[in-house]
């Protein structure tokens, strides 16, 4: 089986583009313009029986250069290519813009070099973690290599469509969608990271096709609509418990600072007993959600 995998990926030949040569389209259509006032002229002379047999050669061989000319013009506008091809073998590719002439039996096919923009349809996938996720992407892409665009693959666009979905279903599983403690990368919290990887994967998939991708990033993502409340609920709960936490280490370091100023300035001597008491009545003061009511204590903490 291995071995019938290695022949058939040998079968694929690897297309280069190569430049070929074309000619002045204008100085062509000058040569066409030229012939056809000589033809117009001759035939004029055959109708008023001023000519001969000369000038009847001459007409048909006007015409015949006419007819030879008019098929091999073709127009390239900036950022077009055209592939030429001679009985289905591919010649080269003209990149020059502008009316180009070659000659009529050649076969053209002109491609776009520009920049395009897909976004990708909202696909549902797994995270690493198994939580189904809504993800798209947004590409720019554009052809580099005319000949591998138009002949290693059937239909480079399609392909484009295809490849982005695969690359995106791809990171998709292999980040977690999102991470409170924020020791991971996550699709939601590193957009350059998840980004720049879905760029180098989809380069490596398209370099087949001989396209580029520019530029490339995540248009949505969003929790699957089945478990969206589920998530938005745990999200809160650890985003109170973070907000607790932080409360709690603020609090203690307040009350440290409090009980070594009130020692290092003999304001009060403190026992162990009142310090616990100072202690408690501190971090209920500090890290209640009301405001705390004062409570004048006529008496003492032994009595």
């Amino acid at each position: 089986m291995s071995d019938m995998r290695t022949a058939a990926g040998q079968m694929l030949s690897v297309s280069r583009e190569r430049p070929t040569a074309s000619a002045d389209g204008l100085t062509l259509l000058g040569a066409a313009a030229l012939l056809l006032v000589l033809g117009v002229t001759m035939i004029a002379r055959l109708a008023g029986d001023e000519g001969g047999l000369g000038e009847a050669m001459m007409a048909f061989a006007c015409i015949a250069g006419i007819v030879f000319i008019v098929p091999g013009f073709y127009m390239l506008q900036p950022n077009q290519a055209a592939a030429i091809m001679l009985f289905g073998a591919y010649r080269g590719t003209d990149r020059t813009t502008g009316l180009r002439w070659v000659l009529p039996w050649l076969i053209r096919r002109t491609i776009s070099l520009r920049a395009n923009n897909i976004i990708s349809e909202r696909l549902k996938v797994n995270d690493l973690r198994g939580n189904p996720i809504e993800i798209a992407a947004q590409v720019v892409w554009r052809v580099t290599d005319t000949a591998q665009a138009l002949f290693d693959v059937d239909d480079y666009k399609a392909f484009v469509r295809v490849q982005i979905e695969s690359a995106v279903r791809s990171i998709g599983s292999r980040y977690a969608y999102d991470d409170i403690e924020h020791q991971e990368v996550t699709l939601r919290g590193n957009h350059e990271v998840v980004n720049r990887e879905l760029r180098a994967e989809l380069i490596a998939r398209l370099a087949v096709a001989g396209i580029i991708v520019d530029e490339c990033g995540l248009t949505h993502l969003a929790y699957a609509p089945e478990i969206a409340g589920a998530m938005l609920r745990r999200q809160q709960a650890e985003a109170v418990i973070a907000a607790r936490q932080k409360l709690v280490e603020g609090a203690v370091g307040m009350v440290e600072t409090a009980l070594d100023m009130l020692s290092a300035k003999n304001v009060v001597e403190l026992d162990d007993e009142r310090r616990a008491a100072m202690v408690s009545n501190l971090m209920v003061v500090l890290c209640a959600e009301r405001d705390t009511q004062p409570v004048v204590n006529a008496g003492t903490l032994y009595s």
